[in-house]
């Protein structure tokens, strides 16, 4: 009991100013607001020592409320006061600034020196040139789908899926006009695509457009969720539509579905995805429209062909080795090959997850990356499809590691976000974005100007092609396509570093062709898991 007069002293001096103003106040009518702050706080108290779902209320009568607030805002307090400037929390300070300077056209140069610790291990640089390039333009494009009847002349750095629904109406506008100007592409997220994806005046041209299926197939569905061929049409051959991209999975959430509540299925998302106002929106974990790899082939070979001959290709986040594999089987077995293929890191993403998932499922980008790179090159496919890349990626630098590790070309979709005004508060999911990026809320979402934010978004893209324009040049290359492991340099320990070239395990052409190479001489994940993949079956062969 002898803490008894602290554990309460708040509740007691509350009630004594409370009995003191009030007394004062009724004799000398003046103080009533002192009357009314104390009897409210008392009040508070008293119905603190009264409830019994928390005891730490009961125990600390109002005292116990500041510590619930400053819980409340526990991260905020991190992020702006304690955070280190390079600490990925989980983008760092530094990586959030470069892009606000790069949106807003500001200095992003910065003095005395670097902020890294270039001693510690996992640090990377690439190696410049005595005699560097001098190149004369910075819009550095790669063509997809060369051979098909419309091929597609592709930025390195685009926007990565993000769905209407998921962000708001101002904020889709944005990024899309945002792409318009620089001429790089947006994905439209499995939302579809919906009016705030096209230009609001008919004779504007709106921003080039990847139509992402996935497995709720919002707007190519039938009443029952079922793909209808009908409906894909319609919306594939819009002039806006440059590419068809199957999502099989993502990083945020690889192997999980997700839900709309019906409370936020509204009119235009109803439109947009073709579904039912007001019910719930369930996106299956799978596909209903193929079960094995060949059947996943033949299902883009259908929507390439129901497109008019556009590029068309699958997104996903590695999970089982061998399902991969029985892809890249029964483009062996078919003959059929996707024209592109997105790989999405385990770090993505944007999309809200159980906890579980997004710390612990899926491969990250860099593992993800070299399993297709060298699944295809082992195959003798590398020069058919063209790969893409999400996970993390912010800066030119972040471009020339993922490119010079085997990718074409980046997708980002934080750093669109970050562009956009995005200040990382991680209240995405909440529908109280306080940027108005992530919310459904017409109120916040009017905080975001759409002119000025489509400006900082092309601004991004453009300050950050240049950027890369720079490290390609220093090195004595000319298009980052030049990029190979042996570009890039990693530190494993405080004396030792190694090329990525010798670090990481590349294949050979043809090397999984070979029966002789079969199992020996592989890496143990394609000597374990290539030949029991099958392109009849994502289960392995028992």
């Amino acid at each position: 009991m002898r803490d008894f007069p602290v554990r309460y002293l708040a509740l007691m001096v509350t009630g004594c100013v409370f009995a003191v103003s009030l007394m004062v106040a009724l004799r000398l009518d003046i103080g009533w607001w002192l009357v009314i702050l104390s009897g409210a706080l008392t009040a508070i108290g008293l119905a603190d020592l009264l409830q019994n779902k928390r005891a730490l209320l009961r125990n600390y009568p109002i005292l116990a409320h500041f510590r619930y607030m400053f819980e409340s805002i526990r991260p905020e307090i991190r992020q702006y006061f304690l955070e280190d400037d390079a600490a990925p929390n989980p983008f760092s300070r530094n990586q959030r600034s470069l892009v606000y300077q790069r949106a807003k056209q500001a200095i992003d140069k910065r003095p005395f020196g670097t902020q890294l610790d270039v001693y510690q291990s996992d640090y990377e640089w690439i190696n410049h040139s005595i005699v560097p390039t001098k190149l004369a333009s910075h819009d550095f494009r790669i063509t997809i789908g060369a051979d098909r009847a419309q091929p597609y002349s592709a930025s390195v750095f685009n926007i990565s899926a993000m769905s209407f629904g998921a962000l708001s109406a101002n904020a889709i506008r944005a990024l899309n006009q945002g792409a318009q100007k620089g001429g790089f592409m947006h994905d439209t997220g499995e939302g579809s695509i919906s009016r705030y994806h096209q230009p609001e005046n008919a004779n504007d041209a709106g921003g080039d457009l990847v139509w992402e299926i996935g497995s709720g197939y919002f707007g190519c569905r039938n009443e029952d969720g079922s793909f209808s061929a009908e409906k894909f049409a319609a919306n594939a051959n819009l002039p806006q539509v440059k590419m068809i991209e199957v999502k099989l999975s993502q990083g945020a959430k690889p192997g999980h579905g997700g839900m709309l509540p019906g409370a936020k299925v509204s009119i235009e998302i109803a439109t947009a995805r073709g579904i039912p106002v007001g019910m719930d929106c369930i996106s299956p974990s799978s596909h209903s429209a193929f079960d094995t790899p060949t059947g996943l082939l033949q299902f883009i070979e259908q929507l390439r062909n129901l497109s008019g001959g556009k590029p068309t290709g699958f997104k996903l986040a590695i999970g089982h080795p061998w399902e991969f594999f029985g892809i890249v089987k029964a483009m062996l077995h078919t003959g059929i090959t996707p024209d592109f293929i997105v790989i999405d890191g385990g770090e993505g993403g944007t999309g809200a997850a159980p906890v579980e998932f997004t710390d612990h499922v899926g491969v990250p980008l860099q593992e993800a990356l070299l399993l297709a790179h060298n699944t295809l090159v082992g195959a003798k496919l590398r020069d058919k499809v063209k790969i893409g890349a999400s996970g993390k990626i912010i800066t030119a630098f972040d471009i020339v590691r993922t490119i010079a590790l085997g990718a074409d070309w980046c997708n980002s979709a934080r750093g669109f976000m970050f562009a956009l005004g995005c200040i990382q508060s991680q209240s995405c999911h909440t529908d109280r974005c306080p940027t108005g990026i992530a919310t459904q809320d017409t109120l916040r979402q009017r905080a975001l100007v759409v002119p000025d934010k489509a400006e900082r978004v092309a601004n991004f893209h453009q300050n950050t092609l240049k950027a890369l324009a720079e490290l390609i040049a220093a090195a004595g290359l000319h298009h980052p396509s030049e990029l190979k492991p042996h570009h890039l340099v990693r530190r494993v320990s405080a004396n030792q570093v190694k090329l990525a070239s010798a670090l990481l395990p590349y294949l050979e052409s043809g090397q999984l062709l070979s029966e002789a190479q079969a199992t020996s001489g592989l890496p143990e994940v394609f000597a374990k898991y290539w030949p029991i993949a099958q392109a009849e079956s994502f289960h392995p062969i028992r």
